[in-house]
């Protein structure tokens, strides 16, 4: 195992996996995690041990898992490992107190390039917003979120159908390399960061974080593409929904993972729902959406026709 530089590094989530995999692989001398506390789930009050804590543990690499980032304790311990450097994939906002700790400073991986979609959702929204591409972009990590110098980019295409959780996928897959490569860049000094650059003609577009509310489906958009975009955006998780009316008496929430939309010419009413053996359809502005996958509230995730075969009365049916 290499022995500088002393890592130290930060991740939460399934795609933090792929990097800290990446660095272990490749005997990074990684002498500390930080990961999120576990969180409590059922009505047994099992513990959810997180994939980088469980991975940390499978490979006895010291652990730390901080409630609160200033806590006295907390930054003590973080002290007693020395970092060289810290790495960060996917993980919360942290105070200086902890990215200024190591001595050759703490980089950021972020799932878009920068300055565009800065924030806690860039897959979905890139998605939602209809770009044709992406990538990733290390930055050195400052004050302010997402703002820092910029190291490394790598760019990728949004195809036409992608899904967020598609394009997340295919972001996991590269995402070890532009780490090490980054990582190397510092160490041999190659790498000369680079001010992010903001273009007159080009906005920035932002990357909130995403609420249930937000992901309910406004059927009356006038652009098809819109609503398409959305439901792409936002599957497989936080999922777009809606609720679906039978009759006007009987309503259920619909959740819905993957559809294709049909550009139509048309004068049904928005929001009527059409069924067939194997296709069920919503009528909009320009056309229709084309149900693929989704569920009913009180059941599983389905593909059409089990959907369609579990609907009773498909008459008068309707969104909204």
């Amino acid at each position: 195992m290499k022995k500088f530089p002393r890592i130290v590094f930060i991740g939460s989530t399934p795609f933090s996996l792929f990097s800290l995999k990446e660095l272990y692989i490749r005997r990074y001398n990684i002498v500390g995690i930080i990961t999120n506390p576990d969180s409590i789930f059922n009505k047994k009050n099992k513990i959810n041990n997180k994939s980088v804590k469980k991975y940390a543990l499978e490979n006895h690499i010291p652990i730390l898992q901080p409630k609160n980032l200033l806590d006295f304790s907390f930054l003590k311990n973080l002290k007693i490992w020395k970092a060289d450097i810290q790495i960060i994939v996917s993980f919360r906002i942290l105070p200086k107190e902890v990215w200024g700790n190591p001595k050759m400073g703490t980089f950021n991986l972020h799932a878009s390039l920068l300055p565009q979609y800065r924030g806690a959702a860039p897959i979905n929204w890139a998605i939602i917003n209809g770009e044709n591409k992406t990538g990733l972009t290390t930055f050195i990590v400052n004050n302010q979120v997402d703002s820092g110098k910029i190291l490394l980019q790598k760019e990728i295409k949004i195809k036409k159908e992608e899904t967020a959780g598609t394009l997340e996928n295919k972001l996991k897959k590269i995402s070890g390399s532009i780490i090490i490569k980054t990582l190397e860049g510092i160490l041999q000094k190659k790498i000369k960061p680079k001010i992010q650059k903001y273009i007159p003609y080009l906005p920035l577009k932002y990357a909130p974080k995403i609420y249930p509310i937000n992901c309910r489906i406004s059927w009356k958009e006038t652009s098809i593409e819109v609503i398409y975009n959305k439901i792409r955006g936002l599957s497989p998780y936080p999922t777009a929904w809606t609720f679906l009316f039978f009759e006007e008496k009987k309503f259920f929430r619909f959740k819905i993972f993957i559809v294709k939309k049909i550009k139509k010419i048309h004068f049904f009413p928005i929001g009527f729902v059409f069924f067939s053996k194997s296709e069920m359809k919503i009528s909009v502005k320009e056309g229709f959406i084309s149900i693929i996958e989704g569920q009913i509230e009180g059941k599983k995730k389905m593909n059409i026709k089990n959907l369609i075969n579990g609907i009773k009365i498909r008459k008068n049916i309707f969104v909204r």
